[in-house]
C-alpha cells in the first residue's frame, strides 16, 4: 500500500510550516497566551492561506478537500502549537453544516471559508462524563436552555452548534437533535477562562436561547459521533506534530547540553530513552493515519478505529511528553522555554475528546459490533 502524500498534500504541508515558522513564533504566540488564548490576526492569518476553506465544499467557496488534507495541515499546526481552533472551525462545523437545511448552509458556510465566521461544537456538559449521548440541555418550541462546558474559544466564536434533547425524549439515544445557535441570539451568556496549555475555552449558558435545526432527533447523536470522529483524528494529527517537534528540540539539547566535556547525546542510557520515544512517536503517526483514512467507513468502523487511535495516542503523548521533559532536566518544567508548553498541550490533548481508559473501555465494547467486518 502506498503511504506516500501526493504532489498537493506535500505542498500543502510546507505552506503551513513556513506560515508557522513565520507568523506564529513561540514569541508571539507567548503574547496570544497571555492576553487569552486566542488572537483574531491569527486566524486571519489561517484564513489567508485558505486554511478555513479545507473542508467547506467549493459550492460554498470552499476547497473541498478530504482528511488526509485535514491531517497534514493539523500535524503542521501542531508543531507550532497553534492556539487557535482550526479543527472546530475549519473541519468539524463544516461536516456538520453541510447536513443542515440549504438556507443555513448557503448563510454560514461562505462565510466560515472566508475565515469570517467561526463556528464551534458546544457539546460538553458537567456530567456527561464523555458520553456524548448523555445530554442534559433541552429544547422547546425552537429554544435552548442548559450550559455547555470548555466550549473552544466560547466566548468569541460568531456561533455555536449546539445538542439538545428534544421535549419527552428523556434520555433516549434517538433524542437528540443538533442546532445552530447565534452569538447574538437572545438568553445566551459566555464566561470564558483559559485552559492548562493556554488555549482559550468558556462555558455557554443558554435559557430560552432561540435555534436553528440543523439535524432532527433522527440523526442528531449520528452526526454528533461523527463529529466526535473527526475531532480525535485531528487531534491525533496534531499530537503527532506536535511530539515530533518535541523530540526535535530534545534531541538538540542533547547534542548541545555538555557534562564532564562531552555531549550528553553521547550517553547510552539517554540513547535509548531517546530510541524509545522515537518508537512512541511512530506508534501515534500510525494509528494516526489509520484514524484519517478510517473516517469515511460505516459508523462501527470508524468509532472503533478512533477510539483505538485515541488510546495509542493517549499513552504516546504521556510518554512522549515525560521522558522529553525529563531529559531537559530543569529548564523542561520552565514557562519561558517552549518545550514545557509543548508537555502542557500533550497533556491537555490527552483528556480531550474522552481520555485514555475512557477510549479502551469504548474500544472493549466495540469489538463485538464490528467482528465480521474484519473477520
Amino acid at each position: 500500500m502506498d503511504f506516500d502524500f501526493t504532489e498537493d498534500q506535500q505542498a500543502l504541508r510546507d505552506a503551513v510550516r513556513r506560515f508557522v515558522d513565520k507568523d506564529y513564533s513561540f514569541e508571539r504566540r507567548s503574547q496570544i497566551e497571555r492576553s487569552g488564548g486566542f488572537d483574531r490576526a491569527a486566524w486571519e492569518g489561517l484564513a489567508g492561506l485558505g486554511l478555513t476553506a479545507l473542508a467547506v465544499p467549493e459550492a460554498h467557496g470552499g476547497l473541498g478537500f478530504g482528511a488526509v488534507e485535514g491531517m497534514v495541515v493539523m500535524e503542521e499546526l501542531g508543531r507550532g502549537l497553534v492556539l487557535e481552533p482550526l479543527a472546530q472551525g475549519a473541519l468539524i462545523a463544516p461536516a456538520l453544516l453541510q447536513r443542515a437545511p440549504d438556507d443555513l448552509q448557503a448563510a454560514w458556510l461562505p462565510r466560515m471559508a472566508a475565515g469570517e465566521a467561526l463556528v464551534v461544537l458546544a457539546h460538553q456538559e458537567a456530567r456527561s462524563r464523555y458520553r456524548l449521548q448523555q445530554v442534559a440541555t433541552r429544547v422547546v418550541d425552537g429554544k435552548l436552555t442548559g450550559v455547555k462546558s470548555l466550549v473552544p474559544a466560547g466566548d468569541v466564536a460568531d456561533a455555536f452548534i449546539v445538542p439538545a434533547r428534544v421535549a419527552g425524549s428523556d434520555d433516549a439515544p434517538h433524542g437528540v437533535a443538533l442546532y445552530l445557535v447565534e452569538r447574538a441570539a437572545a438568553g445566551m451568556h459566555t464566561r470564558p477562562y483559559s485552559l492548562y496549555d493556554g488555549s482559550r475555552a468558556a462555558e455557554v449558558h443558554f435559557k430560552d436561547t432561540p435555534a436553528q435545526l440543523i439535524a432532527g432527533p433522527d440523526q442528531g447523536l449520528a452526526l454528533l459521533e461523527l463529529a466526535a470522529d473527526i475531532g480525535i483524528a485531528a487531534q491525533a494529527a496534531e499530537a503527532v506534530g506536535a511530539m515530533e517537534r518535541y523530540l526535535e528540540m530534545t534531541v538538540d539539547y542533547l547534542n548541545t547540553r555538555k557534562q564532564f566535556g562531552v555531549a550528553i547525546a553521547s550517553f547510552q542510557a539517554l540513547r535509548h530513552r531517546t530510541a524509545d520515544v522515537k518508537m512512541q512517536l511512530e506508534l501515534a503517526r500510525s494509528m494516526s493515519y489509520y484514524a484519517t483514512l478510517r473516517l469515511g467507513d460505516v459508523a462501527a468502523v470508524r468509532r472503533r478505529a478512533v477510539s483505538q487511535a485515541k488510546v495509542q495516542l493517549g499513552q504516546s503523548m504521556r510518554f512522549v511528553g515525560q521522558q522529553c521533559t525529563q531529559m531537559h532536566g530543569g529548564i523542561g518544567v520552565t514557562d519561558e522555554y517552549a518545550g514545557s508548553h509543548y508537555f502542557k498541550r500533550l497533556t491537555v490533548m490527552e483528556m480531550q475528546w474522552g481520555d485514555t481508559l475512557h477510549h479502551l473501555g469504548e474500544v472493549s465494547a466495540r469489538m463485538q459490533d464490528t467482528a465480521g467486518v474484519f473477520a
